[in-house]
């Protein structure tokens, strides 16, 4: 289709997740479709009725908003349940920095898990339990231990390039940058927190075990003991 995004009246109106789950491989794809009246709008599950309009349920906003979001959102999740902070990716990262531990951790050495590799599996259990399958890119991984790390992206690249399947896992930690909070940041304390890209926008928690404050006034942060809800 020969249209420029940047005129696309419905661009806006999304929240720019690129899931995939509508049938176009992203959120730009999808408006140009739905300004030529090829599709409806209907089929972007991230949206909400109100009256006879869509709006978006996560009030997306851009990395260089990253002062605003907390604000726009009153504080509230999803689900309006309160949180304290935004957690941010680091700037060349492609997603979350996140640390996981497989159901099975022997699948490590079995499936020859490495850094660069394309991976999905979902958090299970007491540590997230979260409902949609992760998906991203090994960063690096200790067979000794059955530890990987990776970061956290969309499911996108996995649907182009294939992937590797490490199936259920338990989410040790996060690592990111607090640019946004009500709360003061504290190490050893337990807070709520959004992770900036979490799909269904809802609230973590997570105990605060490193943090350095940097020059910009931001926090770079490690948070393990995590659950959702």
């Amino acid at each position: 289709m020969e249209t420029n995004i940047k005129e696309s009246t419905t661009l806006k109106r999304l929240p720019q997740l690129n899931c995939a789950v509508c049938g176009f491989k992203t959120c730009d794809e999808f408006a140009v479709a739905v300004d030529h009246s090829e599709t409806s709008l209907d089929r972007c599950i991230h949206l909400k009725r109100n009256g006879s309009s869509a709006v978006s349920q996560f009030n997306c906003i851009d990395c260089k908003d990253a002062g605003q979001m907390g604000k726009k959102m009153g504080w509230k999740d999803h689900l309006k349940r309160d949180f304290d902070f935004i957690l941010d990716c680091f700037e060349n990262d492609p997603g979350p920095r996140e640390t996981i531990l497989p159901y099975n951790p022997q699948l490590i050495k079995e499936l020859g898990v490495k850094k660069g590799d394309v991976m999905i599996g979902r958090p299970m259990g007491m540590s997230c339990g979260c409902p949609i399958t992760h998906c991203g890119v090994v960063t690096d991984s200790d067979p000794r231990n059955g530890i990987i790390n990776w970061c956290v992206t969309g499911p996108l690249r996995p649907r182009s390039s294939g992937f590797v399947d490490i199936g259920y896992y338990v989410a040790q930690g996060y690592e990111g940058l607090i640019r946004e909070s009500k709360e003061k940041i504290e190490l050893g304390r337990r807070y709520w927190f959004l992770p900036r890209r979490c799909m269904l926008q809802w609230r973590h928690s997570g105990l605060v075990n490193a943090v350095t404050r940097m020059k910009d006034g931001s926090y770079k942060v490690r948070i393990e003991g995590l659950f959702i809800g």
